[in-house]
C-alpha cells in the first residue's frame, strides 16, 4: 500500500515523525508536503497534491494522510474531489467506522487536538482495517460520486 502524505504549517513537525512511523512499520510513504516549515502557507494545496497523486494511481488500495491544526480544513479540500472520501480521525472508533462502512482513501489529523501517540494508533486502526463492503456500504460510496 501507497500513502501520500501532506501537511500544512501546523501538522508539519508531525509529519516527519508519521513518515519515519510508518517507514519503520514498511509502508510506502511520499511525501507531498513542504520541506520546510512555512507559517504562511495554506492547507488547501497540500490537500490537491495529496489527492491528485491518489486519483492517478493504479493501485486501488492507495491512501492519503493529511495534517492540520483542527483536521477540518483539510478534509473540507480533500472532499472537493470526486472519489476521494476523506474522514477526520479525531479519534480510534471514527477512523475504524470510516474504514469499514464508508471506505475512506483519505485520513485527516487534527495536530493540534491529539498528542503523537494516540495519533499514531488513529493511523494503525485507519491502516489496517478492511472495508466491509457490504452493498449499502457500495451503493452509498456509488451515490456519493453522483453527487455534484
Amino acid at each position: 500500500m501507497k500513502i501520500y502524505i501532506g501537511a500544512d504549517h501546523r501538522g508539519f513537525r508531525l509529519k516527519q515523525d508519521l513518515v519515519d512511523y510508518l517507514h519503520r512499520a514498511a509502508y510506502e510513504v511520499e511525501d507531498e508536503g513542504d520541506s520546510e516549515l512555512s507559517p504562511e502557507d495554506d492547507y488547501p494545496q497540500f490537500a490537491g497534491r495529496v489527492c491528485s497523486k491518489i486519483l492517478s494511481s493504479n493501485d486501488p488500495d492507495t491512501r492519503g494522510i493529511l495534517l492540520c491544526g483542527s483536521g477540518q480544513g483539510m478534509c473540507m479540500a480533500a472532499n472537493r474531489f470526486k472519489g476521494i472520501r476523506a474522514a477526520l480521525g479525531f479519534n480510534r472508533q471514527s477512523a475504524r467506522v470510516s474504514r469499514n462502512d464508508d471506505d475512506s482513501n483519505v485520513l485527516c489529523i487534527p495536530t493540534d487536538i491529539l498528542g503523537k501517540n494516540e495519533i499514531y494508533r488513529i493511523v494503525d486502526i485507519w491502516l489496517k482495517t478492511a472495508f466491509a463492503a457490504a452493498p449499502r456500504y457500495i451503493r452509498r460510496n456509488q451515490e456519493l460520486d453522483e453527487l455534484g
